[in-house]
């Protein structure tokens, strides 16, 4: 994109819309409880927005303000819950703009990516479920035979999530790049 005098104008107004979207649809999803993954989707596509037009720092910025305005919007009774979306979620989108702009190794940064992912569910089991799974869905012997291996599921399943993830995030930010590319100024 060539630079001109409106560029770092256009770069704050893509990172102020991703900012307010991915607050507004994370404080709802918080909140209510039920939309919590509706609003980690919408969070991550609007982390998207600033990098579709290689404006790293403005997404690095909205990624910051989302997560401390998420935070004072109500976050902080719950905050495992944001937990989640500032450890990996918010912050895939910039990974991934940058692993393509610094033209890293893609299949290189895949096995990385999923050690991350899995590092992250780690760290939410140990912070949300307090390192015990269960509950009255499944039968308490399901949850004490998933307690016991939650290394080893979250090691291959957690992996497999996390490279299918990885790759649907990819083809996500291809759309959102066609969207506002769609943009005039």
């Amino acid at each position: 994109m060539p630079k001109n005098k409106n560029s770092n104008s256009f770069e704050i107004a893509l990172s102020g819309i991703s900012c307010g979207i991915a607050v507004l649809f994370l404080s709802l999803g918080i909140l209510s409880g039920w939309l919590l993954a509706t609003g980690y989707f919408i969070g991550v596509l609007a982390m998207m927005l600033p990098l579709s037009k290689d404006f790293f720092k403005g997404g690095a910025c909205a990624y910051a303000a989302t997560c401390i305005l998420t935070l004072i919007l109500g976050a902080a009774a719950k905050f495992w819950d944001i937990v989640p979306f500032a450890m990996f979620f918010g912050i895939h989108p910039l990974v991934n703009a940058l692993i393509k702009k610094k033209n890293f190794n893609r299949w290189l940064a895949l096995p990385l990516k999923a050690l991350w992912f899995d590092a992250a569910l780690i760290v939410g089991y140990y912070l949300i479920f307090n390192g015990v799974l269960g509950g009255s869905l499944l039968p308490q012997s399901v949850y004490d035979v998933i307690n016991k291996y939650i290394f080893l599921f979250i090691f291959t399943v957690g992996t497999l999530i996390g490279v299918i993830y990885d790759f649907l995030a990819m083809r996500c930010q291809i759309a959102v790049n066609m969207l506002v590319a769609r943009i005039r100024r």
